[in-house]
């Protein structure tokens, strides 16, 4: 039996996912761009990743650009039944590394092509519209354009579902009255939490939440209390993290990344974590003032 049975499924559209997958962005060079160090264990941890039970991949064209998606292609196609690959459009990357927005139709549009080409797929199995707001929260405005224009590829069969990143809850309620919401991609960890109520929103309406920087992003998570509770238990400080957000709701999705075997590994055993109710009401406290 795989470790990822412990942690329990969630649907993802019309599939039902393990909880516990993979994000891909680690996978190319530093900053996200450029290809990897080492692209044969880049290559070896996608394969592990499918081998060890994760069907949920979370990727995106502008990853590298172009590099995570030609990675996982190589190392997965034709892919596995069973393996929703999630991807992300609306952001391009300058020659300089830079972020930048690509949010009009037109980009959308072509984003997806690129998608689709360097996946080497006929469809995308699930889409988010990254809204580009803060770096790591929303900002309200508008995103009817952007959410129509994919949406009117989802009806020419180029997308199967529709997802959001990086969007607040009116945003969420726009674009649910335009097509369907299959999973929201925010930041969200043991300590930011600004969106516990939309966890609960989402998981009323059975619509799943996939936290990013689920370990803290660019700056690891560090609390005298997580590792602490990390030391009782056996495990490690992010090990305990992620099994703080699996016992979170039971519509959370995770998508922890790395680039290393070991990594991924660690971050696997954290599916078979079971957290006591002191435990719980201990890690509670390191997001109770977020």
């Amino acid at each position: 039996m795989s470790k990822l049975t412990n942690a329990g499924t969630f649907a993802l559209g019309h599939r039902t996912v393990n909880r516990m997958g993979y994000g891909a962005m680690q996978l190319a060079g530093p900053g996200v761009f450029g290809p990897p160090k080492d692209p044969t264990a880049a290559l070896a941890v996608l394969r592990e990743a499918v081998a060890s039970g994760v069907n949920h991949i979370d990727t995106s064209d502008f990853y590298g650009p172009h590099v995570t998606n030609r990675l996982i292609r190589e190392a997965l196609h034709p892919y596995p039944d069973d393996l929703v690959i999630v991807t992300k459009v609306g952001a391009l990357r300058g020659a300089d590394a830079s972020w930048n927005p690509a949010q009009s139709p037109t980009e959308l549009v072509s984003a997806v092509h690129d998608n689709l080409r360097n996946l080497g797929v006929d469809a995308l199995d699930v889409v988010n519209l990254r809204v580009m707001g803060n770096v790591h929260a929303p900002s309200e405005g508008s995103i009817e354009p952007q959410f129509t224009a994919l949406a009117e590829l989802q009806q020419r069969g180029l997308i199967r579902h529709l997802g959001l990143s990086n969007v607040t809850a009116t945003q969420l309620a726009e674009a649910r009255g335009i097509a369907e919401v299959v999973c929201v991609q925010n930041h969200y960890n043991l300590a930011h939490r600004e969106d516990d109520a939309l966890i609960a929103e989402l998981g009323r309406a059975g619509i799943a939440y996939v936290p990013f920087f689920p370990l803290g992003g660019f700056t690891p998570l560090q609390s005298d209390t997580l590792s602490d509770v990390a030391r009782r238990l056996g495990f490690t400080p992010l090990q305990v993290a992620l099994a703080w957000l699996l016992a979170r709701a039971p519509n959370i999705l995770l998508i922890p990344g790395t680039s290393s075997l070991a990594h991924f590994r660690e971050n696997l055993a954290a599916a078979t974590i079971r957290l006591d109710g002191d435990a719980l009401v201990e890690l509670a406290t390191i997001g109770a003032h977020a």
